[in-house]
């Protein structure tokens, strides 16, 4: 949500109960605070990771400012958590009265934990004063940078996790439960059900609006996680934006190497495009690329030039141009072959069951030189970029390298650039993931549902 946040004005309510759920994708280890649900009247509630990477909830009861706040870390920026707090003063029980769930499984460390009094009350639904979801709403400032989504908050009504979801008998997952038989009370609502819809869905008509920034729909979700960039290798020489699909170069000496979250599985055929809204400034030698890495350099990461990088070997460069660069012994470089200009959108298809990438343009697959890309071609590999022997690159990695100036978005499914919805959705048979063009038949989005098609 990064500079989003959304707001709605509660009617005044005075309580000793509260629950609240959310599924909480990050994108970012930024080392300060991010709040998700806030609000600053004299009796405040905090719902929040701190800077610690740390998830800690605080409210003030009765004037005295309760807290717990975890000794685990929330570190995994490719993962949902679902994070449930409870919050009960009528409990017998010192520590019941202020519980935090994740996925599923009730905390039972903490860092730091000081309880409410036995019945005490809150009047934190103070009428006048905003209840914010995604930033610290007193000061404009800690802003949450992630997804969020089924926002539910029952006010004077407690609740554990097994309401908002249950546990696959198969897997071990934690899953969300879609219409929870829960209470919600005079201020409590349900947002962002499968979609970026604050309209409330829990019949109150406790409805919120986005005050400032855009809430952009995603197709990632706790059930289906997609690719993106990864924050945790962005270095200092890039930042990423919109959910990690945007990687903007910052160094005008350096390029910022950096792979996606997932990798593609060892089988299967997987899509992806790339679109380039700016091009790099400055001088130098370096550019901006984006492509496939093979798997003899998955274990790198970096800034700068030395081995360190994530280096794309089958990319594009920042003027359109495909490249490709010492891939296995007695392959020669493809330069110069037909540019796309370098604001096109860049198609790639990744063929793992045949072991073939193709590489397209504004819905046109190129020529590698010999041949028009066929993706599904098959075993033939008709006009693939680079054909390799799928037992010997079973780690290939997506990867952008940007540079100064460079601004790049990837979309990995979720139907966007940056903050533009593709123009028209092409057709994608796997029903997986909204791409602008028509995903080649027999591929799919990379995410942990294409993993697994």
């Amino acid at each position: 949500m990064a500079n989003t946040y959304l707001t709605r004005t509660p009617t005044t309510e005075n309580i000793n109960k509260l629950t609240l759920s959310c599924w909480v994708k990050r994108g970012s280890i930024s080392n300060n605070s991010q709040r998700i649900f806030s609000n600053s009247s004299s009796e405040y509630l905090f719902y929040r990771f701190d800077s610690n990477e740390k998830f800690r909830f605080t409210i003030v009861v009765d004037g005295s400012e309760t807290t717990l706040r975890t000794e685990r870390v929330f570190r995994d920026t490719s993962a949902w958590y679902n994070i449930v707090v409870r919050w009960d003063t009528t409990q017998s029980t010192e520590a019941d009265r202020i519980q935090i769930w994740v996925n599923g499984v009730r905390e039972t460390s903490f860092s730091l934990a000081t309880y409410p009094a036995l019945n005490s009350t809150s009047d934190m639904f103070n009428n006048g004063t905003p209840f914010e979801i995604g930033r610290y709403d007193d000061g404009n400032s800690e802003y949450f940078n992630g997804s969020l989504s089924y926002l539910i908050c029952c006010s004077g009504y407690a609740y554990d996790a097994s309401y908002f979801g249950s546990t696959d008998s198969t897997t071990g997952e934690w899953k969300i439960n879609t219409s929870p038989s829960v209470t919600y009370g005079t201020n409590g609502f349900f947002i962002l059900k499968n979609g970026n819809s604050v309209t409330d869905q829990s019949g109150n008509g406790n409805n919120f609006t986005v005050g400032g920034g855009t809430l952009t729909n995603t197709e990632d979700c706790p059930s289906n996680v997609f690719a993106t960039l990864n924050p945790l290798l962005i270095g200092s020489y890039a930042t990423l934006s919109n959910g990690n699909n945007t990687i903007t170069g910052t160094s005008s000496s350096n390029n910022s190497h950096r792979p996606a979250t997932l990798q593609v599985g060892t089988s299967g055929k997987y899509y992806y495009e790339v679109k380039v809204t700016s091009n790099e400034s400055g001088s130098g030698s370096e550019y901006s690329q984006d492509g496939i890495v093979p798997n003899a350099e998955v274990i790198q990461q970096g800034d700068g030039n030395g081995a360190a990088g994530f280096y794309p070997k089958l990319y594009f460069d920042c003027q359109g141009k495909v490249e490709r660069s010492n891939l296995g012994t007695g392959l020669s470089d493809l330069t110069g072959l037909t540019s796309v200009g370098s604001t096109g959108i860049k198609m790639f298809a990744i063929d793992m069951d045949n072991g073939a990438i193709y590489i397209g343009a504004n819905g046109t697959w190129l020529n590698n030189g010999s041949a028009v890309g066929v993706p599904t071609s098959g075993a033939s590999k008709t006009g693939a970029m680079w054909s390799f022997t799928p037992s010997d690159y079973p780690n290939i990695a997506i990867c952008s390298s940007a540079y100064y100036g460079s601004v790049t978005n990837y979309n990995f499914g979720n139907g966007y650039f940056g903050t533009s919805a593709v123009a028209s959705a092409g057709t994608n048979a796997s029903s997986n993931g909204i791409f602008e063009y028509d995903v080649p038949t027999g591929y799919t989005a990379l995410s942990t549902k294409g993993l697994n098609l």
